[in-house]
């Protein structure tokens, strides 16, 4: 249900120092987007901590004081946070973060009415930085049949392709999503897997069947599985077909040899788009051969209807930690290249 926009104004200011005030009518939108114990107005304070943020909520609005453009900036956070929670997203400290990541890139925050918002799933999908933002961007454009993203673990590369091809499907405008990824090892022999031949890829594919349960749901996911319109397979089961009014999703391409990446590349049937994820510094091919994902990148830049987004550790949207266990490992990379 549409509610009154947030009314904010400039109450004072003082020196260097601003309030400014944040009223909704609605009590219960003004308590989700406080968060249990106030805890969203803490990351509110916390992310723009240079600021001297004070955040508060009291009399039915959220009032906040600070330095600098720093109250301003946690205005326009709240703003494009409430646009976001009335069209479905959750009210998490999560989402409250990357609508401030946004904020901070000077990115327009209209996110619950502009077309970077994945619709049509369990829950709105939204970017939570910059780069996602124009990678969602690219995944929608019609004119973009074949899209290269790459980029670190964690930047949701693959996880946003999949939301994209997940809600194309289930609006009727594609019939089928097929996600393949070549079956490689990822430095440790798994020896003998046991079952049929479900079973034994099963373990490659798990993550998209997670993400994929995430977006539909289990049941929705199975039923779809049945009729042939999601198929998750490995990259070998690609050759002498061809792939009409699909949305096609190579994941951990690194992993693709280049007669491999000719091969699949060359699979799209009319009415298809294909993205091709992966991470060319995490290559796990046997004896060092050369990966397809680089090599199809180099011949096929600039090339009509190809595009390429990189993602970098700036996307990283897992534990803090991880973006700077990648940035220690890329530097001692060069060191060594160096």
């Amino acid at each position: 249900m549409s509610t009154k926009k947030p009314a904010s104004k400039n109450r004072s200011k003082t020196a260097n120092r601003t309030t400014r005030t944040f009223a909704l009518e609605d009590s219960k939108r003004l308590r989700d987007l406080c968060g249990p114990g106030h805890r969203n107005l803490q990351v509110l304070e916390l992310q723009l901590t240079e600021f001297d943020l004070k955040v508060e909520s009291q009399g039915g609005e959220i009032r906040i004081d600070g330095e600098g453009k720093g109250p301003a900036l946690a205005e326009q956070a709240l703003i494009a946070f409430s646009d976001r929670v009335e069209a479905g997203a959750e009210p998490s400290a999560f989402e409250l973060e990357g609508v401030i990541r946004l904020v901070r890139d000077d990115a327009p925050t209209a996110g619950a009415v502009s077309g970077d918002v994945i619709f049509g799933l369990n829950k709105p999908i939204t970017p939570q930085t910059p780069g996602q933002r124009a990678y969602i961007q690219t995944l929608r454009d019609e004119e973009a049949g074949l899209v290269f993203g790459t980029g670190p673990a964690g930047t949701g590369k693959t996880f946003l392709a999949v939301a994209v091809g997940a809600s194309e499907l289930k609006s009727g405008k594609r019939e089928r999503l097929i996600v393949a990824r070549p079956a490689v090892e990822a430095g440790e022999k798994l020896g003998f897997l046991p079952g049929d031949l479900e079973d034994k890829v099963d373990p490659y594919m798990l993550p998209i069947w997670d993400a994929l349960n995430e977006l539909l749901g289990a049941q929705e996911v199975e039923r779809r599985k049945l009729r042939k319109e999601i198929e998750v397979a490995p990259l070998a089961f690609m050759r002498g077909r061809t792939l009409k009014n699909a949305f096609v999703i190579i994941d951990e391409a690194q992993n693709a040899s280049i007669p491999q990446m000719k091969m699949v590349l060359t699979r799209l049937g009319r009415g298809s788009r294909m993205v091709v994820t992966g991470d060319p510094s995490q290559t796990d091919l046997p004896d060092k051969s050369p990966s397809g994902l680089a090599h199809g990148m180099r011949i096929l830049n600039g090339v009509s209807g190809v595009a390429q987004t990189a993602l970098t550790a700036d996307d990283i949207v897992r534990h803090d930690l991880v973006a700077r266990i990648v940035t220690a490992y890329d530097k001692d990379e060069m060191k060594r290249d160096g």
